[in-house]
């Protein structure tokens, strides 16, 4: 099959502006990067190579969404095309995992985090892997703006499998971010393929407007600009509140967060899909992986986090190329609570000591539970992963294949005649198997790791026969208690030393997202083009000004100040903070786990003692980060 027949597979005669480039060098040096705007095309570049390729096209995406979505439009299109992720009922789970077995599917989509299962992790090695695309790649890097642990390790991932090619795919990589994704898959330079950052028919607008009237201001703008659009507001409760504002004022609009029930925001994500007019707000993740062509409006309630993001966000609109707008009413007055997202990935040195602790006291081959030790450490599971990560990058610890430790069966027929299709030892066996574990009233719950201890028999084996039974359609199958194996490389010998690389890592990580944050208002004040001034940002060095946005206008834009902070003292009384700290020391001890309280941020700890319903949480989440800090560290010292 040629290039221009797989094309026309696809409904299409020619190629977008950079995909048969990429699609060249991967058939041709088997590795390359696809940096293209949002909505320009990098599914393309995977789908079509599958159609040439024989063996599997393993698809890496977080977006549940994409998935679905693109899953849907292959096999409307007769390619065979499935996806794994927590959403499916267990019958598909098993045609999928059958399907990648027999290499029925050709086209196969998961989560990044769904090689942290060793059932899964075994299956793919067994299969033919003939191309790893790799989806929001920025991922990768350390300094891009969304990092995420788990994507550090798929290059690894990637060669233990044996995959033959290697695309990555990502919409807004800085240079650096760049280097990074094609340093950790090989890509060769040449193969890096960057698509044009510049929408012709986007219009960057800012008014921004003061809190108190920002309401007012955004459902005049909606009022005037028809059509589907997208709202974006930082917090979940600014997003609920919006939405009922505007529908009051017969705007038809719903709320998106995922504080919602699954159900309730897939049915949210059909309506606004197929309800003309429709207007969504939402928090940062809606729109990810949605293929909607028409939206004709962005609008960001707040500041964006980061230029990555908003370019990201307003590239959503517009993708049919017809005129549409992206309109930003933020001001200084968001600042704070954007910063305290920033602040709250940053963990205590004394939470980076005790995770030390912990890996130095354990064997050298170690299984830990990131859950518990989450709440040893008390470091939510995200920040904890990438303190991990760090210790792995220093070459502290290796990971390998994470395991269940519980699972659980439910036979479909009577175990008598289970076991009655089993004859001599291997009957001996899943008889010890059965006998070893606890029987409930509908389910059986075996530790393979206890089992093998006690019967002398590798868990591999265990865990193979039980994975057979689920296979067989013989029982029901549940895991639970995933454990994560470590191996210790190297002593940790110099506690200290490894603290303050700890300490220093996540400082200038803290530092750089600040600065992304700090670079926004600037953006928007700047008298020079919206759209050159992305574009540059993301490395295209042409310059032209696109004649529309604010800046071109010749508008002046002055972002409002944020309103004088209240004291301190006039929001916390001594004495009650420190009957609280005395009441919860393992949650409130700590300066900085107090003041992320106060700011209205969760740690484990803080739930797990239900002190996010206390009337001190969140009580000063209007004043900044520091500021609190320096409080609370006064408070701490003097005590």
């Amino acid at each position: 099959m040629t290039l221009e027949q797989a094309l026309q597979r696809f409904g299409h005669n020619t190629f977008r502006s950079g995909q048969q480039a990429v699609i060249t060098h991967l058939l041709e040096q088997n590795r390359a990067l696809a940096v293209f705007p949002t909505g320009g095309g990098k599914s393309l570049c995977y789908q079509l190579p599958a159609l040439m390729l024989e063996g599997i096209t393993l698809v890496i995406s977080p977006l549940i969404a994409l998935m679905r979505e693109q899953v849907q439009t292959l096999q409307a299109l007769g390619i065979p095309a499935a996806r794994l992720d927590s959403s499916l009922e267990r019958e598909e789970l098993l045609r999928v995992n059958a399907a990648i077995r027999n290499n029925e599917s050709l086209i196969v989509y998961v989560s990044p985090e769904r090689f942290n299962n060793e059932q899964f992790y075994a299956l793919i090695k067994s299969a033919k892997i003939a191309l790893f695309a790799l989806d929001e790649a920025h991922c990768v890097s350390q300094w891009g703006h969304n990092f995420r642990p788990d994507y550090l390790k798929l290059a690894r991932v990637a060669s233990d499998i044996g995959a033959e090619r290697i695309l990555a795919l990502t919409a807004t990589p800085t240079p650096t971010v760049v280097a990074d994704i094609c340093a950790a898959f090989q890509i060769p330079h040449e193969a890096a393929v960057i698509s044009g950052f510049r929408r012709d028919n986007l219009q960057l607008l800012a008014q921004p407007t003061q809190l108190d009237a920002r309401d007012a201001a955004l459902l005049e703008v909606l009022q005037q600009n028809k059509g589907t659009s997208i709202v974006y507001a930082t917090l979940q409760k600014d997003a609920e509140r919006v939405a009922e504002y505007l529908k009051q004022h017969n705007l038809q609009a719903r709320a998106y967060h995922a504080g919602l029930a699954d159900e309730l925001r897939s049915e949210v994500q059909h309506w606004w899909m197929n309800t003309p007019n429709a207007v969504v707000v939402a928090t940062i993740a809606f729109g990810m992986g949605i293929d909607k062509a028409d939206v004709r409006g962005v609008y960001h309630y707040q500041l964006p986090k980061s230029l990555e993001g908003y370019a990201q966000e307003v590239g959503r609109a517009g993708r049919d190329g017809l005129p549409s707008v992206a309109v930003m009413f933020g001001s200084f007055e968001d600042s704070a609570i954007l910063e305290q997202f920033i602040y709250g990935d940053t963990p205590s040195q004394a939470a980076l000591q005790r995770l030390i602790e912990f890996f130095a006291t354990q064997p050298p081959e170690t299984l830990v539970s990131l859950y518990q030790l989450a709440a040893q450490t008390d470091m939510r599971q995200l920040v904890l992963r990438t303190a991990i990560t760090y210790l792995e990058l220093e070459n502290i610890l290796q990971q390998g294949t994470p395991q269940y430790d519980t699972y659980q069966l439910k036979f479909l027929s009577p175990q008598k005649t289970v076991l009655e299709r089993f004859q001599g030892e291997r009957r001996t066996f899943l008889e010890q198997i059965i006998r070893h574990g606890k029987m409930g009233r509908d389910w059986l719950t075996l530790e393979p790791r206890a089992i093998a201890d006690a019967i002398g028999q590798p868990r591999e084996r265990i865990v193979a026969a039980i994975n057979y039974f689920s296979e067989q359609k013989l029982v029901e199958l549940r895991v639970s208690d995933v454990l994560h194996q470590f191996t210790r490389a190297n002593e940790i010998s110099n506690q200290p030393k490894l603290l303050e690389m700890l300490v220093q890592r996540f400082a200038v990580r803290e530092q750089a997202d600040l600065e992304r944050l700090h670079s926004i208002p600037t953006f928007f004040e700047n008298t020079h083009c919206y759209t050159d001034a992305l574009a540059n940002y993301f490395g295209d060095t042409d310059t032209a000004t696109c004649g529309k946005c604010s800046a071109c206008q010749k508008q002046t834009i002055n972002l409002p100040a944020a309103k004088p902070e209240p004291a301190l003292e006039n929001l916390l009384e001594p004495r009650s903070i420190q009957q609280l700290v005395q009441t919860h020391p393992d949650a409130l001890n700590e300066p900085r786990q107090l003041a992320r309280f106060l700011c209205g941020m969760t740690s484990p700890r803080t739930t797990r003692a239900k002190l996010t319903k206390h009337a001190l949480f969140g009580s000063c989440e209007a004043i900044t980060f520091p500021r609190v800090l320096t409080w609370c560290e006064l408070y701490s010292s003097e005590r």
